[in-house]
């Protein structure tokens, strides 16, 4: 009989586990435990490290719409909640998107300021899990809420007469609902799908916070089957909505046409053109993003569409919305006491 060294045999030992010459699987057991330790670890979120002269002025500009995006958005959501002629459903379906618009940037804007601001760019794996899914949650149920809100107009312009029986109180308090569950429902899936697929060992994200294109960059098998699924769930929740929405914008624009009051098409147009301009600030970069597979997607370039939609878009939709509003002129002139009641 022969025996191996001792040397060679404390080589042939792995935290606790000997792994024997003749066991084929001992090279099978070391794969595992490397996915092991990176699932149950950290994500180097690298952001924007290519560019370490951008990062402080980055830091600052992205504070500085954080902070717009914040006073904005509380702004709309308290003052239609305070002025009881905001209390109609236009308004209350603003307050639900000035509120995603707030969750959704606080779940990747602060992350993003403290990987700036110092040298740690770490995300823990459950941080990354959480944060993957509040952001698809979010962002899908704004896609569907962007909708429901160009639903709203359509009936406000086209059948006005029918208007408070079609968009009765409880009507719209589903409608919001439905937007808030079939997002996060639908993360759910997708946050699965993306966090079930084994990684290759490193954990270095080539992005600033957690995205479904960026961590399937880091699998070690073919993830063509999670490409296509992302396709075909992208295509539900952006193709079909910007399709309803540019359906009912259609025939809003065709009703606004036919009025021989001035007024009443230069209100129509105000407020239809608004939400119009938010739809297309935010369904254009994501399309860009989440339509075509993450391989055809140019890193450096995917980073600043997707600064555009969570950092730009949502600081500008309370000024799209309240520049040249009438109403919520007349509500902060009501508020502080400026005018008498319209």
């Amino acid at each position: 009989m022969y025996f191996l060294p001792r040397s060679v045999c404390k080589g042939l030992t792995m935290r606790g586990q000997t792994l024997s010459l003749y066991d084929p699987s001992g090279i099978e057991r070391k794969r595992k435990m490397k996915e092991k330790n990176a699932s149950s670890g950290y994500f180097v979120l690298l952001g924007f490290s290519n560019w370490p002269h951008l990062e402080l002025v980055l830091f600052v500009v992205i504070l500085m719409f954080y902070m717009m995006t914040l006073i904005g958005n509380l702004f709309i959501i308290f003052l239609s909640y305070l002025d009881s002629h905001l209390h109609t459903p236009m308004y209350f379906f603003l307050s639900n998107l000035s509120f995603l618009d707030l969750c959704y940037t606080t779940s990747s804007i602060p992350q993003l300021l403290i990987n700036l601001w110092g040298p740690e760019k770490t995300i823990s794996y459950a941080g990354c899990m959480i944060q993957l899914y509040f952001v698809l949650a979010l962002g899908t149920a704004e896609c569907v809420l962007l909708v429901v809100m160009s639903y709203d107009r359509y009936v406000a312009v086209c059948r006005p007469l029918h208007y408070n029986v079609l968009m009765h109180p409880h009507f719209c308090h589903l409608l919001a609902v439905a937007s808030w569950v079939s997002g996060f429902t639908t993360s759910a899936l997708h946050s699965s799908f993306t966090f079930w697929v084994p990684l290759c060992g490193h954990r270095q994200v080539d992005h600033f916070f957690c995205e479904v294109p960026a961590l399937l960059r880091l699998s070690c098998v073919d993830t063509r089957t999670n490409e296509l699924t992302l396709m075909v769930m992208s295509s539900i929740f952006v193709i079909i909505p910007l399709i309803l929405i540019l359906s009912s914008y259609g025939a809003i624009a065709q009703t606004a046409l036919r009025m021989q009051s001035t007024t009443g098409l230069q209100k129509v147009f105000g407020t239809c053109g608004a939400h119009l301009m938010v739809v297309s600030l935010f369904f254009i970069p994501i399309m860009c993003i989440y339509l075509q597979p993450p391989s055809g997607n140019s890193q450096d370039q995917g980073k600043f569409i997707a600064l555009f939609y969570t950092v730009v878009t949502p600081s500008l939709n309370p000024l799209i919305y309240t520049l040249r509003n009438k109403d919520v002129k007349g509500a902060v002139k009501r508020l502080m006491g400026w005018g008498r009641e319209m």
